[in-house]
């Protein structure tokens, strides 16, 4: 069974189609990356996929369970780390993760046994006893990752998780989620960077005007090119340098 299964997903935001029939299967126990300009519809599409946005049509199924017909049951399968959504940031980041565990109906003993364990592997525990709302954009990132890990989901969902994360905590971070899937989890990450997605990821999806142009394993999408240059070819918008002369006269 797909860990996620998105069946024409489509969303209008007034005249502009943002997502026009997305469909995926991701399988269980891989990481998976989905790569795309800018308004791509990356995140409109995760959102509906993880029960953030309504969509106007489709269905997106976590291990089977319908996001939208069974809410609860789907949510407890999965972690979600959204890309600009507002934690509770009036809380300590040791305060936040309990609150997420509590949140999500744990027992009260298994999430204070687990939140040190988190803060450490992210290297937060000097930062536990900080508020939120005083933590920089790359540890502000790490405690929502850690918030989204809390109940050890068996889908993880990250948008843009490296974004403003300094390269020896996207080393720590890239370790526990290979550590993850290794383990049978899924991971499923939106990024802009290509050759993380090509050296992290199993498969694949390249979106574009809120399509999928290309899916599969990153073998298959590459096509032996690299996965930037397939990328340029199937969304296209590469073009010559050419001008800007009077930054040549030195």
């Amino acid at each position: 069974m797909a860990a996620l299964s998105i069946r024409g997903l489509a969303k209008r935001f007034g005249e502009k189609i943002a997502v026009d029939g997305v469909s995926l299967e991701v399988p269980a126990g891989s990481f998976y990356g989905m790569v795309g300009p800018n308004g791509a519809g990356k995140t409109t599409t995760l959102s509906m996929a993880t029960g953030l946005l309504r969509p106007d049509f489709g269905t997106a199924l976590i291990h089977g369970v319908d996001v939208w017909a069974r809410p609860l049951e789907a949510k407890k399968l999965m972690g979600v780390l959204p890309d600009g959504v507002r934690l509770f940031d009036r809380l300590t980041g040791e305060q936040l993760v309990t609150y997420s565990g509590l949140l999500r109906g744990m027992d009260r003993e298994v999430v204070n046994s687990r939140v040190p364990e988190l803060l450490a592997a992210l290297d937060l525990q000097a930062d536990a006893g900080t508020l939120v709302v005083d933590y920089s954009a790359g540890m502000t990132k790490k405690i929502a990752l850690a918030s989204a890990l809390i109940h050890a989901p068996r889908l993880l969902v990250l948008d843009e998780p490296f974004e403003s994360v300094d390269p020896v905590s996207a080393a720590n971070i890239r370790g526990i989620l290979e550590g993850y899937v290794a383990s049978g989890g899924t991971v499923i990450v939106s990024s802009h960077v290509m050759d993380l997605v090509q050296r992290m990821c199993s498969h694949v999806a390249v979106v574009a005007g809120g399509r999928v142009l290309a899916a599969g394993s990153v073998d298959e999408v590459r096509a032996g090119s690299s996965l930037e240059e397939r990328f340029v070819q199937l969304v296209g918008g590469g073009h010559r340098t050419e001008g800007l002369e009077w930054l040549r006269t030195f």
